[in-house]
C-alpha cells in the first residue's frame, strides 16, 4: 500500500500520514494498546508487549492489510484488515485503535478511508465486518460514516472492567462492480 497523507483542516493542525505497518513499529504500537482509552475501547487484550505484537503482525499479515497513522513521524493510530479465507474471499474483519490524546481528530476516519480505498480498489473485498462496544457511540458514528450498517447485538460478548459488555456487530456491503459494455 502507498503512504498517503490526509490534512484535516480544523480537526488536526497536523498532517496525518497513512502507511503500512512495519516490524520496526511494534514498540509505538505496544504503548498503543496499552493506553486506557484504547484498552477499554476495544476488544483486544491490553498490555501486550512489542515481541508479542511482532508475532501477531508477523503471522496476520499474511492475510491481510496493517497500516498506521503518524503524525510528525509518531504513531497515532492503527488499523488492520484480516482477510478470511476460501468461501469468505471476498471478506475481511477491521480492528482499528487510535491514541487516546487524538480520539475526535480525524486519524481513525484517515485509516478507515485508506483501509476501504485499499479494499475496493486493489483487494477486491466486498464485506468488511466489525464487532465494537454498543456504548461507543463515537466509534458508531465513525463506523456509519464510512457505510457500516449494525447486523445484529451480542449481550455479555466480552469482559470489560470486570463486567459482561454488549456488542454491536456490524459490516460494509460493497455490490460487485458490473461490467461495461464494450
Amino acid at each position: 500500500m502507498k503512504e498517503e497523507t490526509v490534512q484535516h483542516g480544523a480537526a488536526l493542525d497536523n498532517r496525518i500520514t497513512i502507511r503500512a505497518l512495519e516490524s520496526s513499529d511494534m514498540d509505538a504500537f505496544a504503548d498503543i494498546m496499552s493506553l486506557p482509552g484504547v484498552r477499554r475501547g476495544t476488544l483486544s487484550v491490553g498490555y501486550r508487549s512489542a515481541e508479542q505484537l511482532k508475532t501477531w503482525y508477523e503471522r496476520r499479515l499474511k492475510d491481510g492489510v496493517n497500516v498506521c497513522a503518524t503524525i510528525d513521524g509518531h504513531m497515532v493510530g492503527h488499523a488492520g484488515l484480516e482477510v478470511q479465507r476460501p468461501s469468505r474471499a471476498h471478506c475481511a474483519h477491521l480492528g482499528l485503535a487510535v491514541h487516546d490524546a487524538y480520539h475526535g481528530r480525524g486519524v481513525g476516519s484517515a485509516l478507515l478511508q485508506g483501509l476501504t480505498d485499499c479494499a475496493d480498489a486493489s483487494l477486491g473485498l466486498r464485506r468488511i465486518d466489525l464487532t465494537v462496544f454498543l456504548d461507543n457511540a463515537p466509534a458508531i458514528a465513525l463506523y456509519r460514516k464510512f457505510g457500516f450498517v449494525e447486523e445484529g447485538r451480542s449481550r455479555g460478548f466480552a469482559m470489560r472492567d470486570g463486567i459482561l459488555a454488549d456488542v454491536l456487530h456490524m459490516a460494509r456491503l460493497v455490490d460487485a462492480p458490473r461490467l461495461q459494455p464494450i
